[in-house]
């Protein structure tokens, strides 16, 4: 192959290795490509030729160049970087510090068990909402996140000194996604390799689903479950189904009042029901261009919520743009020129590559929108939102509704403001807004509108302002925007994710109270991604995504049943009545304003300082090759997978599974927040009992992120959300299961316990999207902690299957429409499996029965593995088991060979 050089950064000849080329080589016009198959094509090829012998064919190659009649078939890639947030970079590090551990115990030395690619650590899933509405919130808020977790984040500091190549960003920094989008990827990587300078495209696989989000910027990179991010940075190749590429179209233009974020509900219902999942998604169109690096950042944000792996926006003008002012105008040229010199730029006049699809959206037709009450997924136009939640407070559970009791729907409530749809979280909070100046800005000025209207915000609402980063902080500060959101309560609390990802804090206690003695479905609005039952706040059951500015007007208005288009948001001092159309803030002022947001200097300044380097300075860490584990610990107990990997790799994959019994029996969408709760640890829960026993104050509890290195917490979380529906008892939710035979209510971990001593193999029935949600492996290894062996489910999300096949759990999928429901099922019945070993070597039907009081029923499943490392990892006892086997097998370490990622193609 012809050489292909570029000027790199500092002026010097730098290789790449040319797409064109190896298009060229197989027949295919590279114009053809998607750009996302072409960063693709360029790592293959790259590392056929400077790669170790064999590590990637000419045919892998070419199978990803005719990636249309490939679909599914595995092809080794290999990552530059892994980016983990603190609540799945903790156990992961703790993983490979009990990996040291191993080693050192057959006699090798520790230090061969090291990352092999550079690991960013961001820490912001810490953080919690302790005090809001307060001008010292952030400094409070940061102080009992250190008392609370000093002990995990001296931890970090260990490993960050232990491992080469591990680098942390301490608390109070911003958000991963947008420390990755502002400060992290460079877009286009300048290394030396045989002595020699190369360029290649930035690739990333991150530890939270919601990785994505760095698409906008032109870099490829998608969420994985933490046990596949330990394995990449263990020098694993990581090998991946070739997926099906799916354009969207954007045309038209956003009209006046709509923001990006209601295109992105639009564009996340769409998807949804075009049936992307597992795909990559990639914008295209005239309305894609004229889109900002921000405004593409809230779409690709999404991309977990419309099931894709990714959505991507490729390089173009607004990327170099954006690179100017967050790196330097030097760096952007230089990715402008590889960008262009190796067909990945995207120029106006250049045709539009061809896609499996091609699905079109108008901004035009966006409406302002919210989602809710539940999933991302369900859009409602602003006009409905009122009447969509009042026909839901009566309706049942199972019908989407919220069971009011009858009598609580006309009464009077004790505190008129306090009814049924009271507000009583308002959160502009995560990353999906956070990193958009568009609709911070927007927020700011509404709020000010609000202000000089006079209006207030109801006593029960509890407000918060999490930005993504200080250089949010620091626009608002500079637009004069900061004072109007906090004399409306809209304080900045600290940085991080906190109401999206459950830290939301108390409620305040008047909300609280009136939760608890009347049984108010209270709601939540904020400007994040994710609205799962129970994430956001146990005492809230009805909760809306939605724009910051909107998070804005329904804190002002103090409920979510408003239809703003008849009723007004407030009324002013002299009682006139104020409608958010007075308030909303003309497209000419934002924009204005957001022109100006986020200048090069700001940029370099916020990420010059370190915003809790006293803190995280006074913490006294352990240092050496190896971690000293403290037996007394509530928080860093020594994991136990490596114990529990070997007696899987013993046991092996059973063609039979007899006797099996239902641990648990689930509908359709259940998450991995109802299989691994993210939030505050309750006193009544499993989890909180056992820290009680323990000695830990309920002051002490932490939430369940924070407790993630500790498996005896984790494993009584595991479906322990208090919003769970477990079918085998309907008439209760959380984390209840039946013991059978007896048919005792009990806690899933005891019956798990009971079943273990009773040497019964347990399964699990799920619905359609099964494990649906965040990248969180404990979903899977509080599965496995269990005992559970299979899940059979109508169809699974990409991230839990990939971690449940990690760990050794048979994923198996009714071949029959309806699944355990339509087989008129209830889980009680005892279980069997037969032809397991051919079903996963070779997709052959695996036969399937449940019998109760003399009734069998027999049906087909199938395993959902397609690849030959899915099959092998489910053989050898799980993916931990495969590492652990070849760090001793190895004296020198882990070889850089094949892995295939476990995703489902749909």
């Amino acid at each position: 192959m012809p050489r292909v050089v570029i000027e790199g950064r500092s002026g010097q000849s730098t290789t790449i290795v040319s797409v064109r080329e190896a298009a060229r080589r197989h027949g295919v016009a590279v114009a053809s490509l998607p750009y996302s198959v072409r960063v693709l094509v360029e790592n293959l090829e790259r590392h056929r030729l400077h790669g170790p012998p064999g590590i990637v064919s000419d045919a892998e190659v070419a199978a990803v160049l005719g990636w249309s009649d490939n679909i599914g078939q595995g092809v080794p890639l290999h990552v530059a970087r892994v980016i983990l947030p603190d609540s799945s970079g903790l156990p992961v590090l703790q993983d490979i510090a009990a990996l040291r551990d191993a080693v050192a115990g057959a006699g090798g030395d520790p230090r061969r068990v090291e990352p092999r690619v550079p690991v960013d650590v961001v820490v912001d899933h810490s953080l919690q909402v302790d005090r809001s509405a307060s001008p010292d919130a952030v400094q409070h808020n940061l102080m009992r996140e250190f008392e609370r977790n000093g002990e995990r984040y001296r931890f970090l500091k260990w490993a960050q000194q232990a491992f080469t190549g591990v680098n942390v960003f301490t608390p109070g920094t911003g958000i991963i996604h947008q420390v990755n989008l502002e400060k992290i990827a460079s877009v286009v990587v300048e290394a030396v390799q045989d002595g020699a300078p190369i360029a290649y495209p930035d690739f990333v696989i991150g530890g939270d689903s919601h990785t994505p989000m760095i698409n906008a910027l032109g870099v490829l990179g998608w969420g994985v479950g933490g046990i596949d991010a330990e394995a990449a940075m263990l020098g694993e190749a990581y090998v991946f189904p070739v997926p099906e590429v799916v354009g969207v179209r954007l045309t038209g233009q956003l009209a006046a009042g709509t923001t990006t974020m209601d295109l992105s509900l639009l564009v996340t219902q769409t998807l949804r029901r075009e049936g992307v999942v597992s795909a990559f998604v990639e914008f295209v169109g005239e309305g894609a261009r004229r889109l900002s690096v921000p405004e593409r950042a809230t779409i690709a944000n999404m991309a977990p919520e419309y099931g894709a792996t990714c959505g991507f926006f490729p390089i173009d003008g607004e990327t170099i743009g954006y690179l100017a002012r967050t790196r330097s105008p030097a760096h952007a040229a230089f990715v402008e020129r590889y960008a262009r010199a190796n067909d990945l730029f995207r120029a106006p006049e250049l045709a539009e590559p061809t896609y499996a699809r091609l699905v079109e959206i108008d901004l035009g037709t966006v409406r302002p929108s919210v989602a809710g009450p539940r999933r991302p997924q369900d859009r409602l136009d602003l006009t409905e939102v009122a009447a969509d939640f009042r026909a839901r407070l009566a309706r049942p559970l199972a019908e989407g509704g919220f069971v009011a009791a009858p009598e609580t729907l006309f009464r009077p409530a004790p505190d008129a403001a306090i009814r049924h749809g009271a507000v009583a979280i308002a959160a502009i909070t995560a990353c999906t807004n956070t990193s958009n100046p568009s609709v911070m800005v927007a927020a700011g000025l509404l709020a000010r509108n609000a202000v000089r209207a006079g209006l207030k915000v109801p006593a029960h609402v509890k407000t918060s302002l999490a930005p993504g980063s200080r250089v949010v902080t620091r626009y608002l500060e500079s637009f004069s925007l900061l004072p109007a959101l906090e004399t409306l309560g809209f304080h900045v609390v600290g940085y991080g994710c906190t109401t999206c990802g459950g830290k939301s804090g108390p409620l305040l206690p008047v909300m609280s109270e009136a939760v608890d003695r009347d049984g108010i479905v209270a709601a939540a609005a904020l400007s994040g991604n994710r609205n799962f039952e129970g994430r956001i706040h146990r005492q809230v059951r009805a909760n809306y995504i939605m724009s910051p500015p909107l998070v804005v007007a329904f804190a002002l208005a103090g409920r979510i049943d408003i239809d703003f288009d008849l009723e007004p948001v407030g009324r002013d001092p002299s009682g006139a009545p104020v409608m958010l159309a007075d308030l909303w803030p003309s497209p000419a002022e934002v924009a204005a304003l957001v022109s100006w947001a986020g200048d090069a200097g700001a940029f370099r300044e916020v990420y010059d300082a370190i915003p809790s380097g006293a803190l995280w300075d006074a913490l006294d860490a352990p240092k050496g090759a190896r971690f000293a584990w403290d037996p007394a610990s509530t928080y860093l107990v020594e994991p136990p997978f490596l114990a529990l990997a070997e007696k899987a790799a013993a046991r092996g994959l059973p063609d039979r599974i007899d006797g099996a019994r239902v641990l648990g029996a689930y509908g359709d969408s259940l998450t991995t927040d109802h299989i691994s709760p993210s939030g505050e640890i309750p006193l009544d829960s499993a989890a909180g009992r056992y820290l009680v026993s323990r000695g830990v104050e309920q002051r002490a509890f932490n939430t369940y992120v924070g407790r993630r290195c500790n498996h005896e917490v984790m494993l009584r979380g595991t479906f322990g959300n208090v919003r769970i529906r477990n079918l085998l008892v309907p008439e209760r939710e959380g984390g209840w299961t039946r013991l059978l035979p007896e048919g005792e209510i009990v806690p899933v971990h005891e019956a798990a316990a009971s079943y273990a001593a009773r040497e019964v193999p347990v399964i699990v029935l799920g619905g359609r999207e099964y494990g649906t949600g965040s990248s969180r492996d404990w979903a899977a290894k509080g599965s496995a902690l269990l005992g559970v062996r299979a899940v059979i489910a109508e169809s699974y999300e990409r991230i839990h299957r990939a971690n449940l096949i990690g760990m050794g759990i048979i994923p198996l999928v009714f071949a029959e429409a309806g699944g355990w429901r339509a087989l008129r099922l209830d889980g009680t019945e005892v279980f069997s499996l037969s032809g397991l070993a051919a079903g996963v070597d070779h997709g052959a039907p695996i036969r399937a029965s449940a019998e109760k009081d003399g009734r069998r029923v027999d049906f087909t499943v199938f395993a959902d593995v397609s690849t030959m490392s899915e099959r092998a990892s489910l053989k050898g006892g799980g993916l931990i088991a495969g590492v652990l086997k070849s760090l001793r097998a190895e004296p020198d370490g882990p070889a850089a060979r094949p892995r295939e990622e476990t995703a489902h193609v749909a």
